[in-house]
C-alpha cells in the first residue's frame, strides 16, 4: 500500500475506532432503556434512513471523492464538481422529504406500521436533510485529502449523536429522541464543515452554470450506475431486518439486530480500507498502473481476511457471555444467529475494498452483476428461510449472501483487470484459522468465569493468533516492518 493510503486509513480508522467505542457503550444503554420491542422499531428505522439515503446520496459521496482528485483538469474545477454534486444533492435531498411528508399525511404510514410511526418518519425527513449535508462536506473535505479535518467532524458526529441522544431517551423521549439526536448532530457538524470548506471551494458556484464543456453527462452516469450498485449493497444489507419486522414483529427484529450489530463489528477495518482505496486507486487507474493496484489488491485482501478471521473466532468463542453481558440476559435468543452471522459476515468484509478498488476505475458493470447475483441469493433465501424459521434462517440466508459477496467480486475484480487473491496464500491462512482456533477454545474452555473470559481469552488470542500466522508465514515479518514504516510518525 502506497504511503498515502496508509494515512488516509490512519486518519478515518481513528475516527472509526472512537465512534465505535461511543457506540459500544451506548447500545447497551439504549436497548435496556427501550427493550427489544421498541429497539425494534428503532432498528427498523435505522434501516429506512439508510435506504433512503441510498437514493438522496445518490453516488454524491464516492463521486465528490473520485472527481475532486483526478488530475490534469482545468482552472475551477473543483469549485464545478463541488457545485455541480451540491446541487444535484439539494434536489434529490428534497424529493424525498416530500415523499415522506406526502406517506405521513396520506395516511400510509399509520396504516401499514402503526400511529407512532408517524412521528418517527418526520424526524427522518429532517435527518435525510441534515445527513446529506453532511456527507457532501465530508466528501469534499476528503476529496481536498483533509481528512485530518473530515474525521474530527465525525467524531464529533458521533458523539453529539450518542451524548445527546442518551440524554434524550434518559428523560424519557425515547426513539424521537435518538433521532433527534442525529438531526441536531448533523446539523451542527455539517455547518462547521461548510466554514473549513469555504476555503477551498468558491460558494458563489453553487449559483452560477456550469460551463458548457463540463461533463455532466459523465459524472450523472457515475451517480446513476452507483445508485444501482449500491441499492443491491444495502438490498443485502437491510432486507433481513425488514423481511423479519413484516413477517415476525418488533421483539424478533431486536433480537436479530443486536445479532447483526455484534456480526458487522468485524467489518470496521475493512470499511475504512475501502475508504481509503476509492479516491487512491482513482490515481493509480488513471495512470494505468495496473501491477500496482494488483499488488495493493491482493495484500489488502490477505492482510483483510488474516484480521477479521480473528474476530470472527473471538465473538464466536465468546458469543454467549457477549450477548448475555452487553444486552442483557433478555436476548439470549440472539446467541446462534450472530455465530452462523459471522462466517458471511467475514466473506463480505474482505470483499468491501475489493469493490472500492473497481469502483475507483468506473468500472460498474462487472461490480453491478457480482453485486447483484449476491444480492439476489440473499433475498431468496431470506424469502424462503424467515417465514419458517424466523431469525435463524434470516441467519442462515443473510450468511450465505454475504459470503457469496466475496466470489462473485473476486471474479468481478479479474474481469475488471486486476487480481485481490494474487497473494491470498490460502494453505497459510487455512493453518493460521485451524491451529488458532483450537487453541483459543480450549483455551476458553479451562477458564470458568465471566469476567477472566474477558480479560484472558482476548489477548492470550491475539497474541496466539499472530504468532501461528507468522510460524506458518500467512503474513511475514518483513511486510508488518514495512506496513510500520509506512506510517507518519
Amino acid at each position: 500500500m502506497g504511503k498515502s493510503i496508509v494515512q488516509r486509513f490512519l486518519a478515518i480508522f481513528g475516527s472509526s475506532v472512537i465512534g465505535i467505542v461511543a457506540t459500544f457503550l451506548a447500545t447497551p444503554i439504549i436497548v435496556r432503556i427501550l427493550g427489544s420491542s421498541r429497539y425494534g422499531d428503532y432498528a427498523f428505522m435505522l434501516s429506512v434512513l439508510s435506504i433512503l439515503m441510498l437514493f438522496v446520496n445518490a453516488g454524491i459521496y464516492d463521486g465528490i471523492r473520485k472527481y475532486l482528485k483526478e488530475s490534469d483538469r482545468p482552472e475551477q474545477w473543483a469549485d464545478h464538481v463541488f457545485g455541480f454534486y451540491t446541487r444535484v444533492g439539494v434536489v434529490l435531498a428534497t424529493l424525498v422529504v416530500v415523499f415522506l411528508v406526502a406517506l405521513v399525511e396520506g395516511g400510509f404510514v399509520e396504516r401499514y406500521l402503526g400511529a407512532r410511526f408517524d412521528l418517527y418518519f418526520l424526524l427522518i425527513a429532517g435527518t435525510v436533510v441534515t445527513q446529506q449535508a453532511f456527507s457532501i462536506g465530508r466528501s469534499t473535505l476528503m476529496g481536498f485529502d483533509r481528512e485530518d479535518v473530515s474525521e474530527k467532524l465525525v467524531v464529533a458526529n458521533k458523539l453529539s449523536t450518542v451524548v445527546v441522544g442518551l440524554g434524550l431517551i434518559t428523560f424519557g423521549y425515547g426513539i424521537p429522541g435518538l433521532i433527534a439526536a442525529k438531526l441536531l448532530a448533523n446539523l451542527l457538524t455539517a455547518a462547521a464543515g461548510a466554514v473549513v470548506i469555504g476555503r477551498f471551494v468558491g460558494y458563489s458556484h453553487l449559483f452560477s452554470v456550469t460551463p458548457d464543456d463540463f461533463p455532466r453527462r459523465r459524472l450523472m452516469t457515475f451517480n446513476v450506475m452507483s445508485i444501482g450498485l449500491f441499492a443491491l449493497f444495502l438490498s443485502i444489507k437491510h432486507a433481513d431486518i425488514l423481511l423479519i419486522q413484516f413477517y415476525r414483529g418488533s421483539d424478533a427484529t431486536g433480537y436479530y439486530k443486536a445479532a447483526l450489530n455484534l456480526a458487522e463489528f468485524i467489518w470496521f477495518v475493512p470499511r475504512i480500507v475501502q475508504m481509503s482505496l476509492l479516491h487512491s486507486t482513482s490515481e493509480l487507474w488513471s495512470e494505468e498502473r495496473t501491477d500496482a493496484i494488483t499488488d495493493i489488491s491482493a495484500r489488502v485482501t490477505r492482510y483483510s481476511l488474516l484480521f477479521t478471521m480473528l474476530l470472527v473466532i473471538g465473538l464466536s468463542v465468546l458469543a454467549e457471555p457477549t450477548i448475555t453481558v452487553y444486552y442483557g440476559p433478555e436476548f439470549r435468543p440472539a446467541i446462534l444467529p450472530l455465530i452462523i452471522l459471522l462466517p458471511g459476515a467475514m466473506g463480505f468484509a474482505v470483499a468491501r475494498p475489493i469493490l472500492a478498488i473497481g469502483q475507483g476505475k468506473g468500472a460498474f458493470r462487472y461490480l453491478i452483476y457480482a453485486t447483484g447475483a449476491a444480492a439476489l441469493v440473499n433475498l431468496v433465501l431470506n424469502v424462503v428461510l424467515i417465514p419458517r424459521y424466523g431469525i435463524v434462517g434470516a441467519a442462515v440466508a443473510t450468511s450465505i449472501g454475504y459470503f457469496s459477496m466475496l466470489i462473485f467480486h473476486v471474479g468481478s475484480a479479474r474481469a475488471i483487470g486486476f487480481d485481490p487473491i494474487a497473494d491470498l496464500r490460502l494453505p497459510n491462512v487455512v493453518t493460521t484459522m485451524v491451529v488458532a482456533a483450537v487453541a483459543i477454545v480450549l483455551l476458553s474452555r479451562v477458564i470458568d468465569s465471566v469476567v477472566l473470559s474477558f480479560l484472558v481469552v482476548p489477548p492470550t488470542g491475539f497474541v496466539i493468533y499472530w504468532a501461528v500466522a507468522l510460524a506458518a508465514d500467512a503474513v511475514s515479518v518483513d511486510e508488518l516492518r514495512e506496513l510500520r514504516d509506512e506510517v507518519p510518525l
